[in-house]
């Protein structure tokens, strides 16, 4: 009988293990300015800006959450707006009464089941309307110190370019985040979803890779998905990230 990790898929062999944390290493030297690219001042500004981050770019976000924070500083505000009022700030994130609708829906539980605060834990922020464990993974690993796997399509992606994941497992995120955690340890999981989202907004693009210019490249099973030459592969690098 294997060896069984977190979730109860098999335990990773020696070879991945220590593939996956020398790439990790590589990509903390490459982008040691790696963190959380939304702006917030506390748990529930960030809470809610990684709810209005679906389908949108995290500057897009940056550019509405002053206005709407200003408005309704902390959940019991929130949980009072008018709805239209909402809809009309964050109306350029898209998708904006389905998440103004969240968003409200969100303060107003904080406010009745947890006393207007943001909980410190998976179990309880899942419960929160629209919150998954994505979000709530982001708002642990950056506002408590709690850390998490934010695997977001940046993440699923390159994990399954780099074969940490086989393709049925990266299907399923929680599978993915199950089976990547069980190749580092637990305190690397909030940087190590950072640095992968990061390099994944700046070289490692879903459509075209910049192979030639990827400083993992060595320990990539899929180098040569996009372009090899260097001269070439460096037009594609970005220095900010694409959400």
């Amino acid at each position: 009988m294997p060896d069984v990790a977190l979730g109860g898929s098999p335990k990773p062999t020696t070879s991945l293990v220590r593939r996956a944390r020398k790439t990790h290493r590589v990509l903390a030297e490459t982008y040691p300015e790696a963190g959380c690219e939304l702006d917030f001042a506390t748990p529930f500004e960030l809470l809610v800006a990684t709810v209005l981050s679906a389908q949108t770019t995290d500057r897009r976000v940056n550019a509405v959450t002053p206005v709407l924070f200003a408005a309704y500083p902390d959940a019991t505000a929130l949980a009072g707006a008018p709805r239209e009022h909402v809809e009309e700030i964050i109306r350029s994130t898209g998708f904006y009464r389905a998440k103004a609708d969240s968003i409200v829906r969100l303060a107003a539980a904080l406010v009745e089941r947890f006393d207007a605060e943001v909980p410190p834990r998976l179990r309880d922020l899942v419960t929160l309307p629209g919150v998954g464990r994505k979000t709530a993974n982001v708002v642990l690993g950056n506002a408590f110190d709690v850390p998490g796997l934010t695997v977001d399509t940046h993440f699923a992606r390159l994990v399954q370019r780099f074969e940490w994941v086989d393709a049925a497992t990266a299907k399923d995120p929680v599978k993915t985040e199950h089976a990547v955690a069980a190749l580092f340890p637990r305190k690397d999981w909030t940087m190590l979803s950072h640095r992968l989202i990061w390099h994944g907004r700046r070289r490692c693009h879903a459509r075209k890779p910049a192979c030639g210019a990827c400083p993992v490249a060595h320990w990539c099973p899929a180098y040569g998905a996009g372009p090899t030459d260097p001269v070439e592969a460096e037009k594609l690098v970005t220095t900010q990230g694409r959400a």
